[in-house]
């Protein structure tokens, strides 16, 4: 038996998220029916997280453990041949020992928030952001993103379903930049953190997008945080602009820097 990581590249619109559904498409189930093509039998696979229904992936990190021997690129290569024509990709692959876990060896996750502002509908980038018909003062965001830096009780930020044991969560990193891209200016969010909780990621981007039109001062983010309440939030903003970037382990399975 082997084991391999898998980077996982995804669109998420036509799936129910990440995990696997009885009666829905995912993510994970299409990987463990493309697995099954090469070894008959079921297949259980472990991803560094859950992403909801909508949400995108650009690196997803997940393992498998299969009875061949197989060469990591061979698996990547017969993976994606049986992936198609779902809208997911394995970018990266390799054999990683029999410990190592995509979810439990990992050290950092990263997310990425796209906010597109134009009043005309969104064509090319359709699914793929969220549209706001204003533009934003992405410096009065960022202000209003330093109270959130560092270690928290994050249950303002945190969905009523959500299953993690505390609401307490560190955010090591949010970056916010405005970028004039082709289809029109964009603000994008960049988190990071070891963990994340349920809907913390939207909450925040649906928080400071009220700073960034000008209905909340930046230091508002402080007072809702310390009110720990999670009718005092912002909005939570729609999946589509929500993207998994990344995930640290203390050795990089695939061998980037």
């Amino acid at each position: 038996m082997a084991r391999f990581a898998l980077k996982v590249e995804y669109h998420g619109a036509p799936f129910a998220g990440w995990q696997r559904q009885r009666d829905q498409p995912s993510v994970q189930g299409a990987i463990e029916a493309a697995l099954a093509r090469l070894e008959p039998g079921a297949h259980t696979i472990a991803a560094a997280g859950r992403t909801d229904a909508g949400v995108h992936g650009l690196a997803q990190v997940a393992h498998c453990d299969l009875e061949k021997d197989w060469t990591p690129f061979r698996l990547m290569e017969a993976l994606n041949y049986h992936l198609k024509p779902d809208p997911v990709a394995i970018v990266d692959c390799a054999a990683v020992d029999r410990d190592w876990h995509a979810r439990f060896s990992a050290v950092e996750r990263r997310y990425m928030f796209r906010l597109l502002m134009r009043r005309a509908p969104a064509t090319h980038d359709a699914g793929l952001v969220w549209q706001v018909p204003h533009l934003l003062d992405h410096e009065a965001m960022q202000a209003g993103a330093v109270h959130l830096l560092g270690r928290h009780d994050f249950t303002t930020f945190r969905s009523s379903i959500c299953q993690a044991a505390s609401p307490v969560k560190t955010m090591d990193a949010i970056r916010i930049e405005r970028l004039d891209a082709p289809g029109g200016p964009e603000v994008r969010f960049f988190l990071r953190a070891r963990s994340f909780l349920h809907n913390q990621v939207r909450s925040i981007v649906g928080t400071l997008e009220r700073v960034g039109r000008g209905a909340w001062a930046p230091d508002d983010v402080r007072r809702v945080l310390e009110a720990c309440d999670r009718a005092t939030c912002g909005p939570v903003c729609p999946p589509q602009g929500l993207y998994l970037a990344g995930v640290g382990y203390p050795e990089d399975p695939f061998g980037e820097d």
